[in-house]
C-alpha cells in the first residue's frame, strides 16, 4: 500500500493537534491568476484575513511530488515565482504528485486534497461549470462533479460570469449539489452582487451553514455544498456593464480558436483588458470577501463539533 506524500505546514499541524478552525485555499489563483508579486501579496493578503477572523488558513498545492496542505512562507513565495506550473484538477492530480510533479490545485483538486486532509470548508473566487457553446464543446468544468461527490462546503462568489450560469445551476441541481446564496434571493454573479436567477436556496448566517453542512454528513448524503457569497457592492461591476465585455471576450477566445482548459484564464485576462484592471481589483475584493466567510463556517463547524 503506497503512502499518500502528504505533509501539513507547521500551522496546519498545529490547528490540527488542538482543533483549530482551518479553510482551505486553492493555488492556481496564485500560479494562474495573476502576476508576481501581486499573486504574492494577494495570497497573504487572504491567508491574513482568514487569521483575522479566528481560523487558520491551509493553501494547497503539489510541488516536487509532495501534496502540501498549508504553505510556509518560503513555500508560498518560491511558488508565487515558479514558472510552468501545472494545473491540477481530479484527472491528472494524481500523476502530478507519482511524477514528482508542481501544480497548482484548482476548485476540484483542493476540495480532494481539503477532504483527505480533514478539512471541511474550502475558499475561492469563483467555481468552474458549463462553458457558453457545451452543447458542441462538452466543456463542462470537473468542479461540478467533484461537489457532486466531495463533502467539502465551498465558498465562492457564484459561478464565473464568463459561463453559462443557467446551465451551470442545472447542473448542480440534477447532481444534487446545495447552492446557498446568502443573505439574498439573487444568485451572485461573481464580478456582480446580483444576477436575474433566484438562488436555489438562501441561507443569512454562517451558523445555519455549518448546521446545513453537519445535517447532509448525518444524513449520509454525499457531496458538498456550494455557498454563493455575492461580493460586496462597494466593489461590484454592476452585471449590465458587464456583459458586453464578456461577449467581446468571448468573441475574441472563438476568433483565435482557445479551447479547454485555455478558454478561462484567456478570457479571464481578456476582460481585465478590457475593463482597464477594474475585474481583477473586483476579483481580489470577492476572494478575500469569501475567506472571511469561509472561516466564520469553519470556526461555527468546530463548535458544533464540540
Amino acid at each position: 500500500m503506497t503512502t499518500l506524500p502528504l505533509t501539513y505546514s507547521a500551522e496546519v499541524a498545529k490547528a490540527r493537534t488542538s482543533g483549530a478552525a482551518i479553510v482551505a485555499l486553492e493555488s492556481t489563483i496564485i500560479t494562474h491568476g495573476m502576476p508576481y508579486p501581486q499573486n504574492l501579496e494577494v495570497a497573504r493578503q487572504v491567508e491574513d484575513d482568514i487569521r483575522a477572523a479566528g481560523a487558520v488558513p491551509a493553501t494547497i498545492a503539489v510541488m516536487d511530488g509532495i501534496l502540501h496542505i498549508g504553505l510556509d512562507p518560503d513555500q508560498l513565495t518560491a511558488l508565487a515565482q515558479a514558472k510552468g506550473v501545472a494545473k491540477l484538477s481530479r484527472a491528472d492530480m494524481a500523476v502530478c504528485i507519482a511524477t514528482g510533479g508542481t501544480g497548482a490545485t484548482t476548485v476540484a483538486a483542493t476540495m480532494i486534497a481539503a477532504h483527505l486532509a480533514g478539512i471541511a470548508v474550502f475558499a475561492t473566487g469563483g467555481i468552474g461549470g458549463v462553458h457558453k457553446g457545451a452543447e458542441d464543446s462538452f466543456d463542462i468544468s470537473a468542479d461540478l462533479m467533484e461537489l457532486a461527490q466531495t463533502p467539502v462546503t465551498v465558498v465562492a462568489a457564484g459561478a464565473k460570469a464568463i459561463l453559462d450560469v443557467p446551465k451551470t445551476l442545472e447542473v448542480l441541481e440534477t447532481q444534487g449539489v446545495p447552492v446557498i446564496a446568502v443573505g439574498q434571493d439573487s444568485f451572485p454573479a461573481f464580478w456582480s452582487a446580483t444576477s436575474p436567477l433566484p438562488a436555489p436556496l438562501r441561507m443569512d448566517d454562517a451558523a445555519q451553514i455549518a448546521r446545513a453542512h453537519r445535517m447532509r454528513g448525518s444524513m449520509g448524503l454525499p457531496g458538498g455544498q456550494l455557498i454563493a457569497n455575492p461580493i460586496p457592492p462597494a466593489d461590484e461591476i454592476p452585471a449590465a456593464e458587464l456583459a458586453p465585455v464578456i461577449a467581446q471576450a468571448q468573441a475574441d477566445a472563438d476568433a483565435h480558436g482557445i479551447a479547454g482548459k485555455g478558454v478561462t484564464p484567456y478570457l479571464l485576462q481578456r476582460i481585465f483588458e478590457l475593463t482597464e484592471g477594474r475585474s481583477l481589483t473586483a476579483n481580489i475584493a470577492l476572494v478575500r470577501n469569501n475567506a472571511r466567510l469561509a472561516a466564520n463556517i469553519a470556526r461555527e463547524l468546530t463548535e458544533l463539533s464540540q
